[in-house]
């Protein structure tokens, strides 16, 4: 450092002198414009008639960085044009290092750097110098502002921001393939000689990569570079400046380099030859072994398909692909028996799956390999004949019946005898038995068709030398049908005919039904009961299809004379043996329209006339009503006014009957309306009590009205009759004043006194409570009228 320090202050002072011109161009124009001295002139205060005599107007100084001599490195000189040299002038210096980096002397104007100077720290400063009177400490000219500039030296070395470096080119790349770019950085100033022109070179790597001195472009050297060879590379790059002349400094890193893979390499059996041993006891789609063959590719490249080359075996192997571990994966697809083959042999191709193109010319990418399999032999539970049993038997078979049979053998070497017995979980009611050496299945119980048609139970077969190898099979049991039960006949057993129905209409069409189960081609026949058949009003047509139809055999049917028909029908199967049944049909008669359809079908309709609409007899069965109805008013009627007939007369007082024809509060609410006007004018003026409600203590002596003619009466009757009819407003408005002749024969007789002949003493009015409701209140008036003339006798 200290001898390349000296170089600098050399050149330094030879550029400074004019000895040496320099060699950049901007340092040349820098020293063509200075002095013999590095001097800095200033500006005086003077008139405009004045002359001023300047030294030179450049504004900056060149300082070397890096300087290591004892003594401060001298920078230049400040010289204003006021300063005569007689000590009145001081100089002054502010701004970037100012008293720090630089000081000046106050007297001569002289600049040193009193400390080293990095470039790459900090390349100028900027400073202001002034001139100021040392007696009066006023500026004698404006201040002045100036740069320092940090002169470069090849102090740094080129350095790789980015390394080390990762890189990665396929293998087999050709000659040349770009692989990467790297880029060293030189800190020096590039404007400045060649302290920051960089070359590169590789240092550790060759043969294999080159790189351009200039661009750094790393690229491959030697072609067909083998993955499977030598996967990783290292290479050691660096980085000289100066041009790479001696004396440059330089800088190193390191790019890691890895081939990836291509498909190059076809898959490889490591032998010929794979033997497996399998069990034939092995369950179908279970894996028996694996194979594999070598790729030494990576990845997609060394993927591997497997197949079975069609020969030996191909249809009882499968053969798949571990996505995980490559291998091939033999499975089985159907059962093994070493009894029937004992070694099967086949061969597998295994090839990849993704191939490139640029290596189709190396060779096929697949290779072959045989599979011999071994059978193993294994203790198996004995195997049933048939993998299911179906038996028939007819219902009400008798017990102990043989069905059928199962059969199971031992197929192993040595075969075992083999043993019966039924699965009960299956057969909890234990309908059938199983003998335990031949197999045959037998009834244990009679069986019902109609209640069970089909059984399903298991048989499980064991060995004797190993009871614990059992094998199972399913026994399917229809149980057949015996005709048991006759036909009849589908709903509806009733049916209806018209009036005036035709000879050979078919009324209804009827088919039968039968519990058994009826076999294909069960055929059922219609006819009539023989009992009817001599002369019938209807009969039946078999139509052959397992139905017939009821027809008439005459026109025209009363219901006046008979309303109801039951007709015996007689249905017969096929089966064996042959079943009938008497099924007996009612055949309403009904009347219908010209159409055919039901009017009516009630048994009352009968006594109606014939040939009336249902309009028309709905009318007059109204008019009936209205005239029953207005028959049963009149005689009310004609009852009330005998009831409550009032006779009075101004020659004598008769008894009075008066009849309130009121809803009211009772037979003793007198307050809803005035009775006064019902009254016997007369009869109030004599007794001033109330008729209408029962006397309570008070007895009055009876007076016997004169017998009067029945003229009389009648007339008097009469014209009182005809003044309330003139009379409109003659209250009470809702009360019906009776006035009535009783005349002769009447049930209850005359209430009056006249023309009889006992006394009044001698009345007995206990008949009256006989007569009803109506003459309850009456009967109780006359009961103690009675009562008090006792007690006055007494």
């Amino acid at each position: 450092m200290f001898t390349r320090n000296c170089l600098s202050l050399l050149l330094w002072v030879l550029f400074d002198g004019g000895l040496l011109s320099p060699l950049h161009p901007q340092l040349q124009q820098t020293l063509e414009a200075q002095p013999r001295e590095n001097v800095v002139t200033m500006p005086g205060r003077r008139s405009s008639t004045q002359r001023v005599k300047r030294g030179w107007v450049w504004n900056q100084f060149f300082v070397l960085e890096e300087y290591m001599g004892s003594e401060p490195q001298y920078v230049g000189k400040l010289h204003s044009d006021l300063d005569k040299g007689a000590g009145t002038v001081k100089y002054t210096l502010s701004g970037d290092g100012a008293g720090t980096v630089f000081t000046i002397d106050e007297t001569t104007g002289d600049i040193h750097a009193i400390r080293s100077l990095d470039r790459e720290e900090k390349p100028f400063y900027t400073l202001r110098a002034q001139a100021v009177d040392i007696d009066t400490r006023k500026p004698l000219e404006p201040e002045s502002e100036f740069i320092i500039k940090v002169q470069d030296i090849n102090d740094n070395e080129p350095k790789f921001l980015d390394g080390p470096y990762v890189a990665s080119v396929p293998e087999m790349s050709p000659v040349g393939a770009y692989v990467l770019q790297v880029k060293a950085t030189d800190a020096d100033d590039p404007t400045y000689g060649n302290s920051a022109r960089v070359v590169y070179s590789i240092l550790q790597g060759q043969p294999y990569f080159s790189i351009d001195p200039k661009t750094g472009v790393i690229r491959t050297a030697l072609p067909n570079m083998d993955r499977e060879v030598k996967e990783q590379y290292q290479v050691l790059i660096q980085a000289k400046d100066m041009g790479g002349q001696l004396g440059g400094l330089a800088g190193t890193t390191t790019v890691n380099i890895t081939l990836t893979d291509v498909n190059d390499n076809p898959p490889r059996f490591p032998k010929s030859i794979f033997h497996l041993k399998v069990p034939e006891s092995s369950l179908v789609g279970s894996a028996i072994g694996r194979i594999r063959a070598v790729d030494p590719d990576l990845g997609e490249n060394a993927e591997i398909e497997y197949n079975i080359v069609p020969g030996d075996g191909g249809n009882l192997f499968d053969i798949t692909t571990d996505e995980n571990t490559q291998e091939g994966v033999i499975k089985l697809k159907k059962p093994l028996d070493f009894e029937t083959k004992k070694a099967y042999t086949f061969k597998v191709e295994a090839s990849n799956v993704h191939l490139d193109h640029r290596f189709h010319s190396v060779g096929p990418f697949k290779d072959t390999a045989t599979v011999k399999i071994n059978v193993l032999d294994v203790d198996e539970p004995p195997v049933f004949s048939k993998p299911m049993y179906t038996m028939e038997v007819y219902e009400d078979t008798p017990v102990g019946t043989i069905i059928g049979a199962v059969t199971a053998q031992d197929l192993d070497v040595g075969s075992s005898s083999v043993r019966y017995f039924i699965d009960r979980k299956t057969d909890s009611e234990s309908y059938f038995t199983i003998d335990g050496s031949e197999g045959t299945i037998a009834t244990n119980e009679l069986l019902d068709r109609e209640s069970t048609a089909q059984y399903n139970f298991s048989v499980i077969a064991s060995k004797v030398s190993n009871p614990l190898l059992t094998s199972k099979v399913n026994v399917i049991i229809n149980v057949l049908d015996v005709n048991e039960f006759p036909p009849e006949i589908s709903l509806p057993y009733e049916t209806s005919v018209c009036e005036n129905a035709k000879p050979g209409q078919v009324i209804q069409t009827v088919s039968a039904a039968d519990k058994d189960l009826s076999p294909a081609g069960q055929r059922f026949s219609f006819r009539l009961s023989p009992e009817v058949s001599t002369k019938p009003n209807f009969t039946v047509q078999d139509y052959r299809n397992n139905t017939a139809g009821i027809e008439t055999r005459r026109s025209g049917y009363s219901r006046r004379q008979q309303d109801l028909y039951f007709l015996p029908v007689v249905i017969e199967d096929s089966s064996y043996p042959v079943q009938s049944s008497t099924n007996t049909m009612t055949i309403r008669v009904c009347r219908c329209d010209s159409d055919g359809t039901i009017l009516s079908c009630n048994v009352e309709a009968i006594f109606l006339p014939v040939g009336l609409s249902t309009g028309a007899l709905i009318a007059i069965l109204l008019c009936i009503v209205i005239l029953l109805v207005i028959v049963v008013l009149y005689v009310a009627l004609r009852r009330q006014k005998k009831k409550d007939t009032l006779m009075t007369s101004k020659e004598d007082i008769r008894d009075n009957v008066i009849h309130y024809d009121d809803e009211g509060g009772g037979e003793e609410d007198t307050q809803a309306f005035d009775i006064g006007a019902l009254r016997n004018p007369k009869a109030i003026e004599d007794n001033k009590i109330r008729r209408d409600i029962k006397p309570d203590t008070l007895c009055f002596p009876r007076q016997r009205p004169p017998v009067e003619d029945n003229t009389d009466i009648r007339d008097f009757i009469n014209q009182r009759l005809q003044e309330n009819d003139a009379d409109p407003t003659a209250p009470p408005y809702d009360s019906l004043a009776t006035y009535a002749y009783e005349g002769n024969g009447s049930v209850a007789e005359s209430l009056s006194s006249i023309d009889s002949l006992t006394t009044e003493a001698d009345q007995d009015y206990d008949y009256l409570s006989d007569w009803g409701p109506r003459f309850k209140v009456l009967a109780e008036m006359f009961g103690e009228e009675e009562n008090c003339n006792t007690d006055k006798v007494t």
